[in-house]
């Protein structure tokens, strides 16, 4: 296995691995077991499996995981509060109620045993003194899952009682694959630019943010030309103001835009559809299936942990 797989390569690997075609049952399931290795039979709920592979085996899980932590208090405590959403390294610290230097040794620990990494901003803000922290995002999805619902609930867990488990993970699982989908969407934003202008293809992808305000996708073209994106979870079609906020944000940021791209999971109203023939390209979630095409023996990872 690469020594730093992308998500992307894990996803695959995970889809492949338990013959799963279907892009939002391989992402539900993968949200939870993703970069484990482990075997995933998909007749089962992803509760029913969380119960047989996670919380009866916590006890082994645990040891494991103190191989990277070796059971330091503040490490879970940061772990913890990345996993639940807290992503700008001065935000987790301030939460965290750490000093600067020990928290940011903390981190910098914790990103050298690779549970977590940097994202930075794509484009740094014109304005001197405008930039946010860093972001700081879980490498592997199951790690994530550990951190947030796991380790948090020990107590409870370790003794065999998982009703606060079960509440928690109930308020939060709806969502909770919505960072992965967003990682994973910045792949197919590649592939879909890529395809379209080969000769200027996409050489690096993510966000932007600075202290005021945060554009969901970012990308650089060969050429520096740039492309940016917005992200909508909502059950409604995504409306034209998605598209007015996107450009006022860009403005607002000072950053030069060739191009825009909307990602909304179910669709968009027909006044929004009419702005494709702007060069607007716009996603929905049956465009992201396209992720798992030609799934192949090739697409296997090796993972050399225990398997649950």
């Amino acid at each position: 296995m690469a020594k730093h797989p992308t998500l992307l390569q894990h996803f695959r690997s995970f889809a492949f691995q338990n013959n799963i075609k279907d892009f939002d049952k391989a992402l539900e399931y993968f949200t939870v077991f993703g970069g484990t290795g482990w075997d995933v039979d998909i007749s089962k709920s992803v509760a029913a499996l969380i119960e047989e592979k996670v919380l009866a085996n916590y006890e082994a899980l645990h040891e494991s995981m103190t191989r990277y932590t070796h059971n330091n208090g503040l490490y879970h405590m940061l772990l913890s509060i990345i996993a639940l959403g807290v992503n700008h390294e001065n935000d987790v610290l301030k939460k965290a109620k750490v000093g600067r230097d020990k928290g940011e040794e903390a981190i910098d620990y914790l990103v050298s045993k690779s549970l977590i990494k940097f994202d930075l901003s794509v484009e740094k803000p014109l304005k001197e003194g405008g930039g946010k922290s860093d972001r700081v995002l879980f490498d592997l999805p199951f790690m994530r899952f550990w951190f947030a619902m796991i380790s948090p609930n020990y107590q409870s867990v370790s003794q065999g009682n998982y009703d606060e488990f079960v509440q928690k993970w109930h308020k939060i699982r709806d969502n909770f694959s919505i960072l992965l989908n967003n990682i994973l969407l910045l792949e197919l934003v590649k592939e879909t630019f890529n395809a379209k202008s080969k000769d200027d293809p996409i050489v690096t992808i993510g966000s932007y943010y600075d202290k005021k305000l945060e554009i969901d996708i970012l990308a650089k073209r060969k050429s520096g030309a740039m492309i940016a994106g917005a992200c909508k979870y909502s059950k409604e079609p995504a409306k034209s103001n998605m598209m007015h906020t996107l450009i006022e944000k860009c403005e607002k940021a000072e950053l030069e835009i060739s191009d825009y791209v909307l990602f909304s999971k179910n669709g968009f109203i027909p006044e929004v559809e009419a702005l494709k023939e702007k060069e607007v390209v716009l996603l929905s979630r049956t465009a992201l299936s396209s992720l798992l095409d030609d799934l192949s023996e090739d697409d296997l990872l090796v993972y050399r942990n225990k398997k649950y």
